[in-house]
């Protein structure tokens, strides 16, 4: 396992997006077709986009105007991780994303921080309902 990425909402699109590439030299790049709806940028280093930036209200519960909204693990085995989260009963959404040939399951920890794990898996597997 190593962490993929951080999400950070904020209100200051902009004004983020410059200081992280500004601080630690990242380069922004197109974010997949399925995201853009979405407000934000996504932030490289190199190939990696670690940084990701989300436009924020504040508005409703859980959603500070300025915060870190999520973590990326890296994982390998995309269909038992899945099977596994089954299994214990953990409520999941997926997200594939072929542009950068990768597959991705959203959940909450128990106390409701969200977590996301990608995989570099691109194409369905044996055993994959669902997809």
């Amino acid at each position: 396992m190593q962490l993929d990425h951080v999400t950070i909402r904020t209100r200051n699109l902009a004004g983020t997006r410059d200081f992280f590439i500004d601080v630690f030299g990242l380069e922004e790049k197109p974010r997949p077709k399925v995201i853009q709806r979405i407000p934000g940028h996504w932030l490289y280093a190199g190939d990696d986009p670690i940084v990701h930036l989300i436009g924020s209200r504040g508005l409703g519960p859980n959603a500070s105007p300025e915060a870190w909204d999520h973590v990326g693990f890296r994982l390998t085995g995309y269909t038992p991780f899945r099977r596994s989260l089954d299994e214990k009963g953990i409520r999941y959404s997926t997200m594939d994303l072929p542009e950068l040939n990768e597959r991705r399951l959203f959940f909450h920890a128990p106390c409701g921080q969200l977590i996301e794990a990608v995989f570099r898996e691109t194409t369905p597997l044996p055993g994959d309902e669902n997809d």
